[in-house]
């Protein structure tokens, strides 16, 4: 006994119950498809029929065989195809109840042998595609081509490239590993992607201070180089300072964020204080511009950057992170703390990220603080060239408290790192 009922006779109630509520489902949306309910045009799909092949499924595999289940199988595949031949002829080319008959048939060993999140999930699915019929089309008929060869691109990243990776140390560069590269690109082009498909699909019409606060956990450089762009393109555009606050504000959080999810913990810790005060500093800074700002035009939404999930940008942050992992790693054994802190600063014009997590990954001859030290100091340039695009680009006075702001960030990134951490 398994509580108050034995176990094969829970799980067969268990299998007639969701069986008896995918029926309900599947007739329901039987009836959506279908104008007129003529016994040709309805076919196979009724509540009765989909709990009794349920449970002549369960029988099979639970009183004879697994061998007697499949010749079952087989048959009601042959019938429902028969049946589908039917309805095709009426004019219905759905393959959805065939489909569902099949994994009504095979309910009751998934609910005998799978785990519970499993025939969860099963059963979800089947409801979802049912009951959302018509948003799953709407969705379909807007979706563009080019995303679903973007969603690929992701899958190879993640599931192709990353198994066929060794797990050795690459040569020449110590305590970096593929994995751990690989890994690195994985993490930062996966938040990367998400934040877009927000941008883009989510919040499609966005204004200025979404587009800031959404670019930034991308690419704060870039997002402040399109809205520069955009407010010397339309004065009237009178957020898109705080915009550029915003973004320089999620930099703090993502890369915080991004440095826990790799597994350095006590990097994270460390730098929690200068990102984390400086992240909360934005956030007030950019409501108080915006609040002064509340009357006026806020101009036309920013338009979406380009996907940032692209291959060839992963292989080019792969390179770069082997790179600088390789150059950091000279110039710390050759020149110490002080050549460290030095290419922290060259580095901050650039692409920081690769830097930062060869940087920790690393196995260097400086101590746990110098690294923390060039995180601080590759930020703190990094928001100097923000804030040289902001004004350089946007060339109006509306800009300099936005500019400003990344001046002070900087400084304060500066003096921390030198004086804080020594």
């Amino acid at each position: 006994m398994n509580g108050l009922l034995p176990a094969p006779l829970g799980a067969f109630l268990g299998t007639i119950g969701l069986a008896f509520i995918i029926g309900l489902e599947l007739h329901a949306y039987r009836k959506r498809d279908t104008a007129i309910l003529t016994p040709e045009s309805q076919g196979f799909g009724t509540t009765r029929t989909v709990t009794l092949l349920a449970a002549l499924g369960f029988a099979l595999w639970i009183i004879a065989s697994v061998i007697p289940f499949v010749i079952g199988f087989a048959v009601l595949g042959l019938l429902l195809l028969l049946d589908y031949r039917t309805r095709l002829q009426a004019g219905d080319s759905s393959l959805l109840p065939t489909i569902i008959g099949l994994l009504a048939f095979s309910l009751g060993p998934v609910v005998l042998t799978a785990p519970l999140a499993v025939l969860a999930a099963l059963v979800i699915l089947i409801l979802f595609a049912l009951g959302e019929q018509a948003q799953i089309r709407r969705f379909s008929d807007a979706f563009p081509a080019q995303e679903g060869v973007t969603f690929a691109k992701f899958t190879i990243l993640a599931g192709l490239i990353l198994p066929l990776l060794p797990d050795g140390a690459i040569p020449f560069v110590a305590g970096i590993t593929w994995i751990k590269v690989w890994t690195a690109v994985l993490v930062i082009s996966g938040i990367s992607y998400v934040s877009y498909l927000a941008h883009r699909y989510v919040f499609p019409s966005a204004g200025s201070l979404l587009t800031g606060a959404l670019g930034g956990l991308y690419s704060s450089t870039a997002t402040t180089l399109v809205l520069a762009r955009a407010l010397r393109a339309d004065a009237t555009a009178s957020f898109i300072p705080a915009a550029v606050i915003l973004s320089t504000g999620m930099m703090y959080a993502r890369l915080l964020v991004i440095i826990f999810l790799l597994g350095h913990a006590d990097a994270a810790l460390a730098l929690a204080i200068p990102f984390g005060g400086l992240f909360i500093a934005s956030m007030a800074v950019a409501a108080i511009l915006a609040w002064r700002e509340k009357g006026g035009a806020t101009g036309a939404h920013q338009p979406v950057s380009a996907n940032p999930l692209d291959l060839p940008v992963a292989f080019l942050f792969a390179v770069l992170f082997i790179v600088f992992a390789a150059v950091t790693s000279f110039v710390t054994t050759h020149y110490g703390t002080n050549g460290l802190h030095l290419l922290s600063f060259v580095v901050g014009f650039s692409d920081i990220n690769p830097f930062i997590f060869s940087l920790l990954d690393g196995k260097l001859q400086v101590s746990g603080a110098a690294v923390v030290s060039a995180v601080l100091i590759a930020t703190a340039s990094n928001n100097l060239l923000n804030a040289a695009y902001a004004l350089g680009f946007s060339r109006r006075r509306q800009m300099l408290p936005a500019a400003a702001w990344q001046v002070a960030a900087a400084i304060f990134l500066f003096g921390y790192a030198f004086f804080a951490l020594g």
